[in-house]
Order: structure tokens, then C-alpha cells, then sequence
């Protein structure tokens, strides 16, 4: 079911996936059976929480929870993603991105900000895409339409549309809704609702109009998005799509990560204060990747336990696929590295396809 009004945005995965795959980790079907649900996952009971990035601490209960599984000999999912056949026709960004920024809340212009993370999360997005970076050419090698069977695991780029390569910034717009204050604890349905006002902010009124943007809704200091640092919100930013006069919407629940401080990335990177709000791009990139390889979730690409391309690589610390500093046309900025079916490991950098 979509979102659409007061309408909440679940859709819960019900196929009947066998159990060699229920063991793969934290992101396994809720119509798993009970005993193989990991009760760390950031989705656990909220299904609509696409491609979420769990707190470290959360993503270190998850690790060990699958240790055990592993010392169990329980059979573990490949981390191959595969396609999931679209939603309503879309699969993945198969055109040049389009970032718009919402800042929600009349809190960002009264104090609401105070590490500045408006002004760097626009040039992060500014950034991604020039200065030849190629931590983008990861998901360019993903692909969807017609010719794309559900269950595939590679495309051909002679015949099928890839996820776009934002060679001028993937920057759309930039829009600080002022008109009212950000909810102290913005429900999905609210913050699908202004996704959907942020499309007839930037007149973006067609399907064909959203086809290749998405909407970062994020909200200010202090608040608490989907109960985001709060005793159940044991994660940092997931995405989602919702329906609308104007066609499917793709959004994320972006918080203001800055606030759980190390929980949510800061100084993951660059120590100190030079790396205050690397969660931010961190976590930014993180659901602004997914967005593009998995729009219309779980019409893209994700694996048979339902992990997407950045939840195979989040808070990889050293060794192949750490997050790291990406330079871009405008500056540096700390991102983590996210999953390549080609290659069968984390990239933080790839040749565009």
C-alpha cells in the first residue's frame, strides 16, 4: 500500500522466500518466521523502511547476531543483488539523477541548524558528479525496463537503460519550507506528504516530471522523524516512495543525523572536528545510492534477503570498501562505499558503464 494523504507507506514483502536465504542477515522478509527475523533490523516492524542505515551500535548487534547464525552453520543469502521486476514501470534512475533538498521546518531558519548542514549538504550534491569522481560509477552498472527479467543479476548495456551519471551535480533544488514547524515526530505519512509538497513547490507536476528525481526530506535539530533518536529508532535515514497526483514520489527520511553524533557517522572519516558532518554525506549518499538502484523499492535491485546496494557497505571502517573521502569538483566529502554485482565487493570507486 502506498502512502498517499494520512495514508501510512507500507508495503510489506510477502513472497515466499525459501530458507536458504531467511538466514542472510537483518534485512530478511517480515513474513519470515519469527525465530529468523533479526530483532536488531532498523525495519523490524516498520517495513517501510527502505534501504535503512541502522545506528553503529545497531549495526554492530547485527553483525554479531549474524555471527552467531554463522557458527550455527545456517546458510547465509548471497550478496548479489538482483532485480525486482519494477514498480509501476520504474526499477532504478535509469536517466540523470535529480536531488532536490527539502529542509522541513520553519526550525531551520531559528536556530535548527547549528552545524550547518543545509549549506553542506547542497554542495554535496552539487559536488556529486563532477571533478570526474567515480564513486557514481558503481550504480551506474544497474539497470530495469522491459527487457530486464525479475531475478536478474547482471544487465547488458547494449539494450537496457542504466542509472544516469549526473556529470553537471545531481543538485536540483533547494527548497526550506518555512511555513510551519517540522513535527517534533514526523510520521512516514507526514513526511511522504511533504515529499509530495515539495513536487508542486518545484512544479514538478507529472510522472514523467519525477521520473529521475528524488526528494530528501530532512528535518531539523532536535526532532525526532519516524521516532528517529528515540528508543525504537535504532537507525539514521531510510527511503521510500509514495504515490501521488503528480506519480510516484521517491523520498528519504533524512534526520539530523549530526544529533547522535558518532551513533550516525560523525568523525567516522575525518577525526575531530574536520569531520563533524561526514554523517551527512555518509548517510546522504548511503540512501541517495539506494534511491537510484532501487526507486520504487523492492521494484530494484536488492539481494535475496532484502539488503540494498549501501546496506551490503555500511560502517566499513577499513579494508576494502571503507568509507572514505571521495573528492568531487567542489571539495572532499566522506561517503561509504556501496555494493558491485560485477566486481562481488564493496566499491568506493568504479568505472561508469
Amino acid at each position: 500500500m502506498k502512502a498517499s494523504g494520512n495514508t501510512l507507506p507500507i508495503r510489506m514483502r510477502r513472497a515466499a522466500w525459501p530458507l536458504t536465504v531467511w538466514l542472510a542477515g537483518c534485512a530478511a522478509p517480515p513474513s519470515a518466521p519469527e525465530a529468523l527475523i533479526c530483532p536488531y533490523a532498523p525495519w523490524y516492524g516498520h517495513a517501510y523502511r527502505h534501504g535503512a542505515v541502522p545506528t553503529r551500535e545497531t549495526q554492530q548487534k547485527i553483525l554479531a547476531w549474524r555471527a552467531e547464525r554463522r557458527a550455527a552453520q545456517a546458510p547465509l543469502s548471497p550478496a548479489t543483488l538482483l532485480y525486482g521486476g519494477g514498480i509501476d514501470g520504474i526499477g532504478v534512475t535509469s536517466g540523470v539523477p535529480r536531488v532536490y533538498l527539502v529542509f522541513y521546518g520553519s526550525q531551520w531558519t531559528s536556530g535548527g541548524d547549528p552545524g550547518g548542514a543545509a549549506t553542506y549538504l547542497e554542495h554535496l550534491f552539487q559536488g556529486i558528479g563532477t571533478g570526474g569522481e567515480r564513486w557514481s560509477g558503481t550504480m551506474t552498472q544497474y539497470c530495469d525496463g522491459p527487457t530486464v527479467p525479475k531475478g536478474a543479476g547482471s544487465c547488458t548495456p547494449a539494450n537496457t537503460p542504466h542509472v544516469g551519471y549526473p556529470d553537471a551535480g545531481a543538485l536540483a533544488g533547494v527548497w526550506f519550507d518555512t511555513d510551519s514547524s517540522s513535527p517534533a515526530s514526523a510520521t512516514p505519512a507526514q513526511l511522504a506528504q511533504e515529499a509530495v509538497r515539495a513536487a508542486a513547490h518545484f512544479a514538478n507536476a507529472s510522472a514523467a516530471a519525477n521520473r529521475y528525481a528524488q526528494y530528501l526530506i530532512v528535518s531539523p535539530s532536535g526532532t525526532h522523524p519516524d521516532g528517529f533518536g528515540l528508543a525504537n529508532g535504532n537507525f539514521c535515514a531510510w527511503h521510500d516512495y509514495t504515490s501521488s497526483p503528480y506519480g510516484d514520489l521517491a523520498y528519504s527520511n533524512m534526520p539530523y543525523v549530526s544529533d547522535l553524533g558518532s551513533s550516525c557517522g560523525a568523525s567516522f572519516v575525518n577525526p575531530g572536528p574536520a569531520g563533524a558532518l561526514d554523517g551527512f554525506s555518509i548517510v546522504g549518499g548511503h540512501e541517495y545510492s539506494e534511491t537510484l538502484t532501487d526507486q520504487n523499492p523492492p521494484g530494484g535491485w536488492s539481494t535475496a534477503a532484502g539488503a540494498e546496494t549501501g546496506d551490503e557497505c555500511a560502517w566499513i571502517g577499513s579494508g576494502q570498501g571503507a568509507s572514505a573521502n571521495v573528492a568531487m569538483g567542489n571539495g572532499t566529502y566522506a561517503m561509504q562505499s556501496t555494493w558491485s554485482n560485477d566486481t562481488g565487493q564493496c566499491e568506493i570507486a568504479h568505472p561508469l558503464l
